[in-house]
């Protein structure tokens, strides 16, 4: 896919609040300072690539979005759809529209495909439908009574990705969607979240492939060593030779 051919959300007006931002997040593992002053803020259905070399705060800024129970948030504010979630625990977050896909997936041993979306939503209001979510990966429909654990890499990423959309999600934060995956299945991947960009979820996609993730999205932050070092569109940095050389080494 091309970033330039895919149609883009409409403008919020100038004076209206963004529909999700980030202001001056600090965050710390024990006394390591990993995220600092983290400040960004995106629109309702807009696509986001967080980039950066390998220790540059990706992860640890999507779990302190998520409000996950490390690294710890000391300063800073998360706001979604309105609602302040800085200071609130991780499963506030989560019912208020926060879902993230860790990097290692995390599908439950010993339960089917179907069992793993039913106990997404156990707690928490109900997002898309089993239907809905299986017309968007039908791998999955033709798995969903075998074991989620005994899948490929690339069906356990649609799962992940499947069990966040199964809650009502506003804010998908996924974690190297893309790792060890085959070109033709990180297509299927792309293709899918380009549904989801449609209904309207906005999302943050921490990739270390800079250039598909960028190609998939509507603008970019790069982090150097916990901090924002540019924030900006995805086609200034396609286009700019120096910000692919300097920050993602490519």
């Amino acid at each position: 896919m091309n970033v330039q051919t895919l149609e883009r959300p409409r403008t919020a007006p100038a004076n209206a609040a963004p529909f999700f931002s980030c202001r001056g997040l600090d965050a710390y593992y024990g006394d390591s300072y990993v995220v600092q002053n983290v400040s960004f803020a995106l629109e309702k259905g807009q696509i986001l690539a967080l980039l950066g070399r390998n220790g540059a705060g990706k992860t640890s800024t999507l779990r302190a979005i998520a409000r996950a129970s490390t690294p710890e948030l000391r300063s800073g504010e998360v706001v979604l759809d309105g609602v302040a979630l800085h200071g609130k625990p991780n499963y506030v977050a989560a019912r208020a529209g926060i879902q993230l896909v860790q990097e290692d997936r995390r599908i439950i041993p010993g339960l089917t495909v179907e069992e793993n979306l039913q106990l997404s939503i156990i707690s928490g209001e109900r997002g898309w439908s089993f239907e809905r979510i299986y017309q968007l990966f039908p791998r999955l429909a033709e798995r969903r009574k075998q074991e989620g654990v005994t899948m490929s890499g690339g069906e356990q990423q649609m799962l992940a990705i499947a069990r966040a959309l199964a809650r009502d999600v506003k804010l998908l934060l996924l974690d190297e969607p893309y790792e060890g995956l085959a070109p033709v299945v990180r297509h299927d991947i792309a293709k899918a979240l380009m549904e989801v960009r449609e209904a309207g979820i906005t999302t943050i996609i921490v990739e270390q492939n800079a250039v598909a993730a960028l190609n998939l999205s509507d603008r970019a932050v790069i982090l150097d060593t916990g901090e924002v070092a540019f924030d900006g569109t995805a086609k200034e940095v396609l286009e700019s030779e120096d910000l692919m050389y300097k920050y993602l080494a490519i």
